[in-house]
């Protein structure tokens, strides 16, 4: 160890005086012997003159085992950082406090940790004799902190998980509506196929007759005019259902084009509203549903239309799926209108079942749903807001009682947010 700094005889002398005083002093020894944490008194080459058995924890050894020998010999490990203590306060004069100690006797397995506060005693010329030390256990603070930790990092893991096994979810819904969609629009562009598929079979049977006949040289005019008459009429069924096709088509693929989140573009509310609403018209007669529609043209919105699409797309399916669970029948109506002159007001509402107030109270809380046993998985509402509140940047009513229906009202502003407003599940 290096040697402290002349003058420190005498100081080491005052000290163990300061010592010997110990047994003098019964009172002074009670407290040293009852106090419930570790006190030690120092010498200034860190020997311990005086310690009570609740220091001695921290190696083991008997209270006479210490006195007289030095930090060193006691507890190797920590004599670095002691010796380096005392020297600091023999040289400043200034205590030290809040050293966290650790260590690990001998004969036990766990590691256990003090909070050790050094004091520099002072003798009657005012010189610095000795270091009082005192420590106090933490080692269970220590362990429930780790046990926090741990507890910590696993809430955090599994919220981890929870949120990723819940935007997979969200996904999944949103494919599964565009899916549904798809399967309108087959069905829409299946009619006038199908009817354009018999018209061009009657016009082919049809022209092999006419054409026997030329060919047998017993071409009648009646014959010949009944042809052309029934070729005016295929081509005009024909021209009309290809145009009907060509429409359906091409409001698919703006569907399609629409599905990205992340493009913005300027477009007719109105027009957006009817492509969205063409691949939902045919899941309505087996439901036994009329849907009425309100658009004003010219709502010119510099916004987002696939999120607008998926938003028309779950109330339309959600009225459907939860508003007429009996299948009596009933209506569904969206009213697109200007609001102000920076929004417009999208309302959808159905004549159906409606909501009870504890229902409704929940009705946009993710995974809620009253049709679970059915497969519903309870997303569609939440998505709506979240696709409303954050990415369109509008506001959402719920308006709905029991036996009298439900009515949902969308406010959005024509010119949306450029980012989300807040993060979107």
């Amino acid at each position: 160890m290096k040697q402290p700094p002349s003058g420190f005889a005498s100081g080491e002398h005052s000290a163990a005086s300061l010592a010997r005083s110990f047994a003098h002093q019964p009172a002074l020894q009670l407290i040293y012997d009852t106090a419930p944490i570790g006190l030690a008194f120092l010498s200034p080459d860190c020997r311990y003159l005086q310690i009570n058995q609740r220091l001695t924890e921290i190696c083991g050894i008997s209270v006479e085992g210490h006195l007289g020998r030095t930090v060193r010999d006691c507890v190797p490990a920590l004599a670095s950082s002691v010796e380096a203590i005392v020297r600091s306060i023999m040289e400043t004069g200034n205590p030290v406090t809040g050293i966290e100690v650790a260590g690990q006797r001998a004969d036990q397995t766990e590691e256990r940790f003090w909070i050790t506060y050094w004091h520099p005693q002072r003798g009657a010329a005012g010189d610095i004799i000795g270091v009082n030390v005192a420590a106090e256990e933490i080692t269970e603070r220590k362990r429930n902190e780790r046990e926090i930790r741990r507890a910590r990092d696993a809430a955090e893991a599994a919220l981890h998980h929870l949120q990723e096994a819940q935007a997979s979810l969200v996904e999944a819904e949103k494919l599964a509506a565009l899916g549904r969609l798809v399967a309108g629009v087959a069905h829409e562009i299946n009619s006038p196929v199908g009817t354009s598929l018999t018209v061009a079979s009657e016009l082919g049977r049809k022209s092999a007759l006419l054409a026997a006949e030329v060919a047998s040289g017993e071409l009648k005019r009646s014959s010949l005019m009944d042809f052309l008459t029934l070729v005016q009429s295929a081509s005009s069924q024909l021209a009309g259902n290809l145009s009907r096709v060509a429409e359906l088509v091409q409001a698919f693929k703006q569907v399609a084009v629409d599905q990205s989140y992340r493009d913005r573009r300027i477009f007719d509310l109105g027009e957006v509203t009817e492509q969205f609403l063409t691949g939902l018209r045919p899941g309505l007669p087996k439901n036994n549903l009329i849907l009425k529609v309100e658009c004003r043209s010219g709502l010119a919105m510099n916004s987002y239309p696939g999120p607008y699409g998926q938003v028309v797309t779950n109330l339309f399916l959600n009225a459907v799926a939860h508003a007429f669970p009996d299948r009596r029948g009933g209506s569904i109506g969206i009213a697109v209108r200007e609001s102000g002159h920076d929004d417009v007001e999208i309302v959808v509402a159905d004549d159906g079942c409606g909501m009870s107030p504890d229902i409704r109270r929940q009705a946009f809380n993710p995974f809620f749903t009253t049709r679970r046993h059915q497969g519903h998985i309870g997303l569609g509402l939440h998505i709506v807001h979240n696709i409303v509140t954050n990415r369109l940047g509008g506001l959402i009513n719920l308006d709905s009682e029991n036996g009298k229906g439900t009515t949902i009202q969308l406010i959005l502003p024509r010119n949306a947010p450029a980012e989300p407003i807040a993060a979107e599940i």
